[in-house]
């Protein structure tokens, strides 16, 4: 079945001729070097910042400086058998890619595409932690449920500095995450850079074979009566028949209610947080979809609910992006949910991935998603109804005021007094 967000047509690459002889006299030579230096100094000052596309500046610039230092290396460098094609051309692609400044944007080497396409069904080895390069920094978006890292403390927002005792500034985060992956069984020890905690720390974790079920579910037994707890770790290709599966089973429960947890979910396929919010919506937008030009398409539930009536509460915290933020948005504006924890990350902008010759890939963002009231995710995320934090320490203990307050709210139509940052204060409850 197509997938959205997934094109699996090869996309033809401009052909990079590697001109290897030098046959042509070292009076062209010198005019090719001239004309290099040439194009050199018209990059360097800057007189493209403008915005002008490729097709406007084709005149000005085209492969011929790739040409012309492929060549200047293999007539000038010192150590020749280590100029490899192969890993060449794919850090000129990668170096193209990220000069965009888009963090989301960026070019998959065939090992990379495919840890992301393993990552996507739910199969990976290492920490278990969501990554993305902010701000030149290696940020965690989310350590995944049950994984080393979220055993280890691992936390949303904390920067990694230094990957066992090896400073990472500068590295791509395609270098960092390979110098963080390793045999199960290992370990590897991150220095971490985290808000309130005063000096870098370090963090050992021990590398494990993580596979991660997309959707778990279970019935919570209290003196007030049974909720249905699901929590969702990530949107992908299984994930709506798992969750359909488990929602079914709670149809012959007597439940008072259902909590969807997204907390830590990083996001994953589009359509999968469509097919996952139409079993609880009849009717209504899901999402709309803002390209670059005409008007923003919109995603539809697709009409077939298996419960629009029991009361929901959906569970998110820092660590919920993408298309948690779908699901939670979509629950929150149709007034389905009562949104439980702080405030979500804030991805809110669409990636296609484009499939490369070779294996690698090209990640672009195409994209922004407003929920159905038109919030741009990408600039505030969700804001929870009912604003409950959760620290480090209670999840070592295993303390988790968050459930309890969906519990409470969905059971008692109460929530613990907490009092929210500044800035939540407009999150609580309306309803």
């Amino acid at each position: 079945m197509p997938k959205f967000l997934r094109t699996s047509t090869l996309i033809a690459l401009p052909v990079i001729t590697l001109l290897l002889g030098w046959q042509l006299g070292m009076s062209f030579e010198q005019k090719r070097l001239e004309e290099l230096n040439d194009q050199l100094e018209f990059l360097y000052a800057g007189e493209v910042g403008s915005g002008q596309t490729l097709d406007a500046l084709e005149d000005d610039l085209n492969f011929a400086l790739l040409d012309g230092i492929w060549r200047l290396l293999q007539k000038n460098y010192i150590d020749p058998e280590q100029l490899k094609v192969q890993p060449m051309l794919f850090g000129a692609a990668a170096g193209m890619v990220n000069a965009v400044g888009d963090r989301y944007t960026t070019f998959m080497t065939p090992v990379r595409n495919d840890d992301f396409q393993r990552t996507l069904q739910g199969r990976l080895e290492g920490i278990g932690a969501e990554l993305t390069l902010k701000e030149g920094k290696i940020v965690v978006v989310a350590p995944l449920k049950g994984s080393p890292a979220i055993r280890a403390g691992l936390q949303a927002e904390d920067i990694i500095t230094m990957v066992d005792a090896v400073d990472i500034a500068g590295e791509s985060l395609a270098q960092v995450v390979q110098r963080i992956r390793g045999p199960r069984g290992s370990q590897v020890v991150l220095t971490l850079v985290r808000e309130g905690v005063a000096e870098p720390f370090d963090m050992p974790i021990v590398r494990a074979e993580i596979t991660v079920p997309s959707a778990e579910g279970e019935v919570l037994e209290t003196a007030s009566g049974s909720l249905g707890y699901i929590s969702i770790n990530q949107f992908g290709e299984e994930t709506a028949r798992e969750l359909e599966a488990v929602e079914k089973d709670f149809l012959n429960k007597d439940l008072k209610g259902i909590i969807l947890d997204v907390r830590f979910n990083g996001g994953g396929y589009l359509e999968r947080a469509s097919e996952i919010v139409s079993l609880f919506l009849k009717q209504g937008k899901v999402v709309s979809v803002a390209r670059r030009t005409g008007e923003p398409e919109h995603h539809y539930v697709n009409g077939r609910p298996l419960d629009m009536d029991i009361p929901m509460v959906v569970l998110i915290n820092e660590g919920s992006a993408s298309a948690s933020e779908i699901l939670a948005g979509a629950l929150q504006d149709a007034g389905r949910a009562t949104i439980i924890g702080v405030q979500s990350f804030g991805k809110g902008t669409v990636q296609e991935v484009f499939e490369l010759p070779g294996g690698s890939s090209i990640r672009i963002t195409t994209a922004r998603w407003l929920t159905p009231n038109g919030t741009d995710l990408s600039k505030q995320g969700i804001t929870p109804n009912i604003y409950v934090n959760r620290t480090n320490e209670q999840i070592q203990a295993g303390i988790d005021p968050q459930l309890d307050a969906a519990k409470e709210w969905l059971l008692d139509g109460e929530y613990p007094a907490v009092a929210p940052p500044a800035e939540a204060m407009d999150a609580q409850p309306s309803n």
